[in-house]
């Protein structure tokens, strides 16, 4: 590890073979706490490279506990996180609305490192059970239409570095890593990045796969449709530029999207939104979110998406699959949770 720091403390990159060879050597404990600290923080320093990106992303996926979920034309809803914004759980919210539309959702998520709280930590205060075993997923989405991973219980390789990005509480390139290693290899990917290098590099990764997707990126920030600018987007087929109207809505402020101050806060709010309770601006932003994932698989317009996601919202679809989802108990975790 000493060569590779020394070496990106002079600028150089690595290559996508070294970089997947240091995320393998830190998954097999090569590296002490102090050391892998130091490489996460050269990534918050300079911006990550191309190759760089798919060596992390190589070494994550061939390590982690692969579930098969193939027979279903799956989408993962996911954000990088990191964009400072401290929403409530957008995507989360969306993903169970998209759920409640018919689409079979696989949403892979973790606890919260750089914001108040993660799917995972919502998800977990509904009462959602976590479990890494392959019949019990195939269970929860094919009664609920939607199964959770939970990153830590799929990627055990990173057991050494949980702790350390939790200690330093600051988005790292881990952010950027996760909604790219969805352990069940999804058909569909809608993902939201923090900044509009990161949408270009995704794109870039995602054009050399066999997944259909579409990449997110509010012009203000925000790693998803926030409804108070633009949208930049990101297919297999052409970029553009997404607008509230398109979605037949208004601009929001973003004091309207804020989340809650703490986890409890935060699962009231979801529960609040899911039941149909929430406020214009909440269901709207929801159900853009989800608009789009129902457009990335079925192809429809932004705007079919946002009315059929509304309906799911409003009949209480949505909630219907959140509670089927908590009713379905998992057998005992295998494998190497953090």
């Amino acid at each position: 590890m000493k060569n590779i720091l020394n070496r990106l403390i002079n600028h150089e990159m690595l290559s996508k073979e070294e970089a997947k060879n240091v995320l393998i050597n830190i998954s097999n404990g090569s590296y002490n706490p102090s050391q892998i600290a130091s490489f996460l923080t050269v990534y918050m320093m300079r911006s990550i490279s191309i190759d760089e990106l798919a060596g992390f992303r190589e070494a994550l996926l061939d390590l982690c506990i692969k579930v098969d979920l193939s027979a279903y034309n799956a989408i993962d809803l996911c954000g990088t996180g990191g964009d400072g914004k401290d929403t409530f759980n957008i995507s989360t919210l969306a993903s169970f609305v998209a759920a409640g539309a018919g689409i079979k959702v696989a949403k892979h998520g973790n606890y919260g490192v750089s914001s108040i709280s993660g799917s995972s930590n919502v998800l977990e205060k509904m009462g959602v059970q976590f479990s890494n075993d392959a019949s019990f997923l195939e269970k929860c989405i094919d009664q609920a239409g939607i199964c959770v991973l939970h990153a830590p219980l799929f990627h055990p390789a990173m057991k050494n570095v949980g702790p350390i990005r939790k200690e330093l509480a600051v988005k790292t390139f881990f952010n950027m890593l996760g909604p790219m290693v969805n352990p069940s290899f999804p058909k569909n990917q809608l993902v939201g990045v923090f900044n509009l290098e990161l949408a270009r590099m995704y794109g870039y990764l995602y054009q050399n796969t066999e997944v259909n997707f579409t990449i997110l990126h509010a012009l203000d920030g925000y790693d998803e449709i926030s409804l108070t600018c633009p949208t930049k987007t990101i297919t297999k087929t052409m970029e553009g530029m997404l607008h509230p109207s398109d979605f037949g809505v208004s601009l929001l402020s973003q004091n309207e999207i804020e989340g809650g101050k703490t986890i409890e806060e935060s699962a009231a709010m979801f529960h609040t939104i899911l039941s149909g309770k929430g406020t214009e601006a909440q269901n709207n932003v929801v159900c853009a979110n989800a608009a789009m994932a129902i457009a990335t698989v079925t192809q429809c317009t932004p705007l079919e998406g946002f009315q059929i996601a509304k309906e799911s919202l409003l009949s209480g679809k949505g909630l219907v699959a959140l509670n089927k989802l908590k009713n379905i108990s998992p057998p005992t975790p295998k494998g190497g949770a953090i």
